[in-house]
Order: C-alpha cells, then sequence, then structure tokens
C-alpha cells in the first residue's frame, strides 16, 4: 500500500504530492503550467528540463529563495510562493533571514585520502565504483541524486528501474555492500588540484561539496570537502535543444524532462502531446507517454531513417540496439501513434489564455534542413516535447583542465586513452562525456575506469580487453546514430528575429545575429560577451550549443573547440553561497 501523500501550500493553495514526488513533479500532475515570470519581459516559466538545468522552475520553499522546484522533493507543511523574493532575500539554499542555519557541514568520512572518488552514479558511476571497490580501492561515490541510478535509471522512491532493470539491481545489489562511501544529494562545486609534494609528486585532488537542494524534508549531511588520489568523472548529460518561435511558452518541456516526470514521479505534464527533434529516444519518450494514458499526436522525427541502411554493419554488431528499436516500434504501432519522419515542429503558438503551448506548426524538411513550402496542418496541444539528441554535462571536465575535443555530433567532449584516462594525471572520465552513446556504452567504460582507477588493470587484463572489445562495438552504434540522425544544418532559417536562443536572458536570435553581422563578434566568446547568451541562471547549459552554432555559421565553418568550449567552461560547477564560498577561503 502507498503511503499518504504529501501535503504542501503554493499560495495558499494546498496541492498533494506522492511520497518521493518533486514539488515540481506535482505542481504539473495538477496542471500549473508555470509559476513564474522573467525580470526583463515577464514570460511564464514553469518546468522544461525536468533534471535541474535549466533553472525555469525556480520556486521559493519555506523561505529559501530561488530553489529548482523540479528538485525539491515535496514534504508535510511546504510553503511555496511564486512572489519575487524581497531584496535581500538568500539565494539557492541559503536559509531565509532569521531562521535557524542549518547545521555545520560533517567530518569528512576519513582522515586519509580515498583511493578513488566517482562522480556521479549514473550507469557510468554505479559501474565505476562498482569495479573500482571489487579492485580492493577505497572508494566515495558523489551523486547530485537523492537514489542511484541517473537519468536512465531514473525511479521512484521504494521502486526499481524500468529500463534494463536486471543489470540495475545487479550493480545497486554490488553498490549496497557496505564499501562503498555514498554521498547522495551532494554536487561538486569545485574541484582543486592537487598539489605537488616535495619530490613533485602528485598529491590529492580535493572535491568541495554542496547540497542540492537545502529544502529536503531530510538533508544528508554531506561533508564540505571530500580528498582522493584518483578521480572518475561521471557527469551524464542532458537534452540538446534548438531554438524554435514559442519554445519558451510553459508546457513546452525537453524530452528528457517528460520522461524524468514520469519515470522519477510517475507525472503525465499534458494529456494531448507532440513529440519532436531527432533521434531513437523520441519514440522511447513517445510510447512512454503513451502507456501513461497520453494521447501522442505525432512523433515527427527531422530526417529520414534511410540512413540506418548505410550503417547496417555497426548496427549489426550490437543486435540488443536492434531488438529495443523494433520494440519502441512496435509499441508505437500498437498505441498508433503517427511517426513523421523528415518532419519538424517550427513553431508553438500559445493556447486562448497565452500562458502555455496550445498549437504546433509543422513543416516537411528536406535533408539539409530547409523548410517546405507547404504547411501541414496544425495540431492542437498541450505538452510539447522537444530533443535534439543529449549533450554531455562538461562542467567538471573543464574543471580540471582537461583536453576536450568535438564529437561525430558535434558535442564537446573529453579525451580519453584506451583506460579512460583523460589527458590530467589521475583523472578519469566515462560516459556521456566522452561522447554520448547510452547505457550500455556508459557502464563498460564505467567498468573499465573504475578497473584502471583503482590500478587493477594488470590483474584483470582478460577483463580489460573485453570491455575495450565491447566499448569499441557501442562506440561504432554510437556512430552510426549520430550519423543517421544529425541535427538540420539549415536549422537557423526555421528562426524569426523575435525566437528567444537565451530563456534566462531573453536574448532572440536577432540580437545574436546582430552581435555577429554588425558589431563583429567573430567567435561564441564575444557574442556572449555582446548579446549576453549563456549568462543567465543556467550559464549556456540549454542555449551553449545552438549559440555555438549560430556563431559558427555567421562567419561559415563547422563548430570548432574554442566554439563550444567557453560554453562549457564554468569557475563554480554548481551553485553555492557566499557564506559556502567564504569559508573556502
Amino acid at each position: 500500500m502507498e503511503a499518504d501523500p504529501h501535503r504542501f501550500t503554493l499560495d495558499g493553495r494546498e496541492l498533494t504530492a506522492r511520497p518521493g514526488q518533486s514539488v515540481g513533479a506535482a505542481m504539473a500532475a495538477a496542471g500549473i503550467p508555470s509559476w513564474r515570470t522573467t525580470r526583463k519581459d515577464g514570460r511564464p516559466r514553469g518546468l522544461f528540463c525536468g533534471i535541474g538545468v535549466c533553472y525555469d522552475c525556480l520556486v521559493t520553499v519555506d523561505g529559501a529563495a530561488n530553489q529548482r522546484a523540479c528538485l525539491v522533493p515535496a514534504a508535510d507543511g511546504m510553503a511555496l510562493t511564486t512572489e519575487p523574493p524581497a531584496l535581500g532575500t538568500p539565494a539557492l539554499g541559503a536559509p531565509a533571514l532569521g531562521a535557524t542555519p542549518p547545521g555545520p557541514p560533517a567530518a569528512a568520512p576519513a582522515d586519509e585520502p580515498f583511493d578513488v572518488a566517482v562522480v556521479g552514479a549514473g550507469p557510468a558511476g554505479l559501474a565505476a565504483a562498482v569495479a573500482a571497490a571489487e579492485s580492493g580501492a577505497r572508494v566515495v561515490v558523489v551523486d547530485a541524486g537523492a537514489r542511484v541510478g541517473g537519468q536512465y535509471w531514473r525511479h521512484p522512491a521504494g521502486s526499481t528501474a524500468q529500463q534494463d532493470a536486471k543489470r540495475f539491481d545487479e550493480l545497486r545489489r554490488r553498490f549496497s555492500t557496505g564499501r562503498i562511501t555514498h554521498l547522495p544529494s551532494t554536487q561538486v562545486w569545485f574541484v582543486e588540484p592537487p598539489a605537488r609534494t616535495a619530490r613533485d609528486d602528485r598529491g590529492p585532488a580535493t572535491l568541495h561539496l554542496v547540497p542540492t537542494t537545502a529544502c529536503a524534508p531530510e538533508i544528508v549531511t554531506a561533508p564540505a570537502v571530500v580528498t582522493a588520489r584518483r578521480l572518475v568523472l561521471c557527469p551524464g548529460g542532458y537534452d540538446r535543444q534548438l531554438p524554435i518561435p514559442g519554445w519558451d511558452l510553459p508546457g513546452v518541456m525537453a524530452a528528457g524532462g517528460v520522461q524524468a516526470l514520469l519515470k522519477g514521479h510517475r507525472s503525465l505534464a499534458g494529456r494531448r502531446t507532440v513529440v519532436a527533434g531527432t533521434g531513437p529516444f523520441l519514440l522511447s519518450v513517445a510510447t512512454q507517454l503513451a502507456d501513461a494514458g497520453a494521447e501522442v499526436l505525432a512523433v515527427c522525427e527531422a530526417n529520414g531513417l534511410s540512413g540506418w541502411a548505410r550503417q547496417f554493419g555497426a548496427a549489426a554488431r550490437v543486435p540488443g540496439k536492434i531488438v529495443e528499436g523494433v520494440g519502441y516500434a512496435a509499441a508505437a504501432l500498437r498505441h498508433r501513434i503517427p511517426y513523421r519522419t523528415r518532419t519538424a515542429v517550427t513553431r508553438i503558438d500559445p493556447d486562448a489564455s497565452g500562458a502555455r503551448a496550445g498549437r504546433v506548426w509543422l513543416r516537411r524538411i528536406d535533408g539539409d534542413g530547409r523548410l517546405s513550402e507547404k504547411m501541414l496542418p496544425p495540431l492542437d496541444v498541450d505538452l510539447v516535447a522537444l530533443g535534439w539528441g543529449f549533450t554531455p554535462s562538461m562542467e567538471l571536465i573543464s574543471a580540471v583542465e582537461a583536453q576536450t575535443r568535438v564529437d561525430v555530433d558535434e558535442s564537446l567532449v573529453a579525451v580519453v586513452d584506451a583506460s579512460q584516462r583523460s589527458t590530467v594525471p589521475g583523472v578519469f572520465v566515462a560516459g556521456e562525456a566522452t561522447g554520448v552513446g547510452g547505457a550500455l556504452l556508459a557502464v563498460a567504460e564505467g567498468e573499465l575506469a573504475g578497473i584502471a582507477a583503482a590500478g587493477a588493470e594488470e590483474r584483470l587484463a582478460g577483463r580489460v580487453r573485453r570491455l575495450r572489445a565491447r566499448i569499441a562495438r557501442l562506440r561504432g552504434f554510437a556512430a552510426a546514430m549520430h550519423a543517421t540522425h544529425p541535427v538540420p544544418q539549415r536549422w537557423p532559417d526555421w528562426l524569426t528575429p523575435a525566437t528567444v536562443v537565451c530563456r534566462c536572458e531573453e536574448v532572440s536570435s536577432d540580437a545574436v545575429r546582430a552581435a555577429c553581422d554588425e558589431l563583429g563578434a567573430g567567435d561564441v566568446r564575444t557574442v556572449k560577451l555582446m548579446a549576453r547568451p549563456g549568462m543567465g541562471w543556467c550559464q549556456g547549459h540549454v542555449c551553449g550549443f545552438a549559440t555555438a552554432k549560430l556563431a559558427a555559421a555567421a562567419t561559415g565553418r563547422p563548430l570548432t573547440v574554442d566554439d563550444l568550449r567557453p560554453l562549457a567552461k564554468q569557475s563554480l560547477c554548481a551553485p553555492v553561497t557566499l557564506a559556502g564560498l567564504a569559508d573556502t577561503l
């Protein structure tokens, strides 16, 4: 029997939430599309990314301002307000003025540095931690989530993952043996590089930590810092987005955010929906929406599927992926979901209230993304799920100053060797940050990184060879997928001058183009300084790729590392209060 629901208030209105459900998910389930407006043009904002990346869903919780509603677990008696906080109100998890401050950070788990610190507990991080611990290393895992599994194995409290559950349950069992120190609901906001000893040996690195949210009913008291001799960075990724007219309306969400609500909170963000963008992930989201009771009016895939025929060799080496794709296609047929290839959502109009998405306009496109002259019949919706593949979270990779490159899907990724070592001694990287490739690839890379970080490669040479062979096969499949589902090259033609590119700073496509064409900005760093895209709450996580593409297109060149890296590099890798910052000085 499910526990009694939590009851909390939003501006005095009583709402309920299932145990473990976030306040943002509960508000979406109650039909509340937005609860704040932007500071410049007063645009409504609500849930968008659903996983704490975009900061669109900020709300004040029990006097603590600027909390991400998608991350705050609901609790009995919580009081949420949507009015902007008064001047001087603390932000980002600081206690309200006059409130009792939280207790001091717990002591570090041990006086001696850990052998291995793993950041992230998704597929790559879980596998890395288990492999390192079983190889004899002392391991600490720092994870922003309250439960292990990451976005792929997201699940409600008290349940298991819905996808590849057997693999997850096995990893979770091995993770929970007591040999691994786990710090959930905790983010790394700064990585302090190791000091050099008199013999020029590499000392331990220091990770500075902060709670993911200060409003959880049971705050996990983590240490302020942990030290480790080696780091395995498994930061995962999030939905890549391309701006289109109307994409910042409430009711438009990242496809992964829609899935996160379903998988992690059992919340349906809308009843009449269109899923659009590119990639096999769209079918996964569409079928899960249909299973939950939504009417999926269309899946709009921007590319054709004939590219898979050219990539058959790489796909055939991973038959499990083919079976998975066939399963999603069969589910879509069972639900009678229209699947439209070479079709894109090119405009989203508000409903009669003007406060949320109400209608989508579809256009056929050619292989480069050029729009056809004929407009397809519009569809009335209350939810639009957009996804153009995934973008790795690169702030920690940039923080340790590891070398990066542009991958086949135009993502910025870490350079690693055959053992997942980055170009920085003692730092390993696994999962999406080495190239977006899915959970199976992330698990294999994580296991290899854990073995290497524990210094067990020679002892486990046979296992290492098998892992490298598996990684090569899965990496080949990922390259085939990216080749078949690229971002259309002519998508900037879909934009109107007023189309919002940067949701935080409300920067239009016209402003970005003016910075390039009229003010002479020749690179994304200069565009950022002149027009302010990427300088808001999310620090370019949502608009960074699109801004970089627009800046590169203005000078007629392909994306380079220099285009992407400035939007990934951050001095602080997670929100931290000024008091927390001062304590480190």
